[in-house]
């Protein structure tokens, strides 16, 4: 068995309001030294299959069609041994 775990952010540019309110809650409680928060989402998909490959291009395909937005998203992965 194969865990792909993907990793969903918006786009460099792409406001990110999540992002800003949790930069301003960390700055309202003394960390001062924060000039920036991006927040995105990490998926863990269980894959029964133990070819690689043929996960990357499934997860690939995963992301493409449902997991990210590409028009505001981009993502990233990896496949380990579970």
């Amino acid at each position: 068995m194969l865990k792909a775990i993907v990793t969903v952010m918006l786009k460099k540019g792409i406001f990110d309001p999540q992002g800003r309110a949790v930069q301003n809650g960390l700055e309202s409680i003394g960390f001062d030294d924060v000039k920036g928060v991006r927040v995105g989402k990490q998926i863990e998909i269980s894959l029964e299959s133990s070819d690689k490959a043929a996960a990357e291009k499934s997860v690939h395909d995963m992301c493409d069609k449902m997991l990210a937005n590409p028009v505001v998203e981009s993502y990233s992965f990896e496949i380990k041994d579970s």
